[in-house]
């Protein structure tokens, strides 16, 4: 007959039993660590409010600018009057004595103050309707995608006190083809009020 073992009951040692817990939780714990490694355990409050700063200082210095800037030049000498209107952000048309500008673009050169001939068609400055007509395009896409920027169909005329009227006529009439139906004549405030 061939040997036997003598029979021992598989007793699961007290002492290893705790070694093999203490090994499980220590890989538990190992990997918690790196789990919340990567986690932001406390805020640095002063670095934020440094920040937030920063941005507030920001936001009331573009805010307080006004939205419709007069570049100056000794072209353009604005009419004075004693309106108390503030100026809006709108698409600008400038008329000086040497061009027409749409923005801070010169879109047409005038020939001794008056437009040539070639850039009109009846009452219609050619170039001036094509820059107009890229202007209310971009202000209709942006007033599509933000509600809080409609198109108001306004015009703000810069132009200098001697420009004859036949010339801003021609110019208003190429901005109402072109939807903008709404003028605002920038003038210099009076000075003593």
């Amino acid at each position: 007959m061939a040997e036997t073992m003598p029979h021992v009951p598989e007793v699961v040692d007290e002492e290893a039993l705790a070694r093999l817990r203490y090994r499980r939780a220590l890989a538990r714990k190992k990997r918690k660590e790196r789990e919340a490694a990567g986690e932001i355990k406390e805020l640095n409050i002063t670095a934020m409010m440094d920040m937030m700063t920063i941005l507030l200082v920001f936001l009331l210095k573009s805010f307080a600018s006004s939205s419709a800037a007069v570049t100056a030049s000794e072209d353009v000498r604005p009419p004075v009057s004693t309106t108390r209107a503030t100026p809006r952000d709108t698409v600008a048309v400038t008329i000086t004595p040497k061009s027409i500008l749409v923005g801070e673009r010169e879109v047409l050169r005038l020939v001794n103050g008056q437009l040539p001939a070639e850039a009109l068609q009846g009452r219609l400055v050619l170039p001036l309707d094509a820059r107009l007509k890229k202007e209310v395009e971009k202000l209709k896409y942006i007033a599509e995608r933000n509600p809080q920027a409609p198109f108001s169909q306004e015009l703000s005329v810069i132009a200098d006190r001697k420009v004859p009227y036949d010339l801003l006529l021609s110019v208003l009439y190429t901005a109402g083809q072109n939807e903008l139906e709404n003028y605002r004549f920038v003038v210099l405030k009076k000075d003593g009020d």
